[in-house]
């Protein structure tokens, strides 16, 4: 990115928040008098102006590569901002109170590229361990939503080893019996449940004692299972043959006994 002063000016004096700003006195490069300005932190920059209402500011400190540190100094509670190397130069601040001092040097260290990877590699683990234990915790049963899975080939071969049901149930009595089901009087083989080393498997619950039915349920129930033509056309010329009886008789009474 390239920075000009012009694009520097309008970045210290826009209207987005500062991260600190203040009076501080800064000590000069060549005499050694301290001079009062005013210091606006914005980022990794700090921008000092000779007065609040300036319009632009006199220099900018790119806090880079730096070690901010307590000083001995003729003014009281002073402290330096030192960068690495021979030829660098080292500039010593000092605030007015040790409030503003501590704020300052709080402020001026949290300032640069290199803490803040450092806040987010550890925010970044602190997750992870958060989300292991959680994990533990709920006992690792419970698995995280993913992409779609396949299911296992063993839950298809064991619902192909299940006995089909027949399209329709003997009956005995107008009830159907699930035990004369092929297969019913011993459980499916399934992998994984049910089961017992050298023990035998558990047989089914016995049924429950068959209801007792009169005579006019066994007739109905006889007359509903009767399938053949020749058995329904022969009870159909005897019930049209006693209904005619009746027909007749009752007839013979309406008409009363002849003289």
């Amino acid at each position: 990115m390239k920075l000009n002063e012009r694009s520097l000016a309008f970045y210290a004096t826009c209207d987005s928040p500062a991260d600190n700003s203040g009076f501080l006195y800064k000590r000069g490069e060549r005499h050694t008098a301290y001079h009062r300005r005013w210091f606006v932190l914005k980022g990794n920059m700090l921008f000092y102006f000779e007065e609040r209402d300036s319009r632009e500011p006199v220099g900018v400190i790119v806090l880079e590569g730096c070690n901010v540190e307590l000083c001995d100094s003729a003014e009281g509670f002073a402290f330096a901002i030192r960068f690495g190397g021979t030829k660098s130069r080292t500039y010593v601040l000092a605030a007015e109170s040790q409030a503003a001092m501590e704020s300052w040097v709080k402020s001026l260290s949290r300032a640069s590229f290199d803490y803040m990877r450092l806040v987010v590699r550890e925010l970044e683990k602190q997750l992870q361990e958060m989300s292991r234990g959680v994990a533990a915790g709920c006992g690792g049963s419970r698995e995280l939503p993913g992409p779609w899975k396949p299911k296992p080939p063993g839950l298809e071969q064991s619902r192909e080893r299940l006995p089909a049901l027949p399209a329709i149930l003997p009956k005995e009595n107008g009830c159907a019996v699930w035990n004369n089901v092929l297969g019913a009087d011993r459980l499916p083989d399934t992998p994984g449940c049910g089961e017992h080393d050298g023990e035998e498997s558990p047989r089914p619950p016995p049924l429950p004692p068959r209801r007792r039915v009169s005579n006019g349920e066994a007739a109905s129930a006889g007359a509903a299972v009767a399938e053949s033509p020749s058995t329904f056309c022969r009870l159909h010329e005897q019930y049209s043959r006693e209904v005619a009886r009746l027909r007749q008789d009752w007839q013979q009474r309406r008409r009363g006994p002849r003289p």
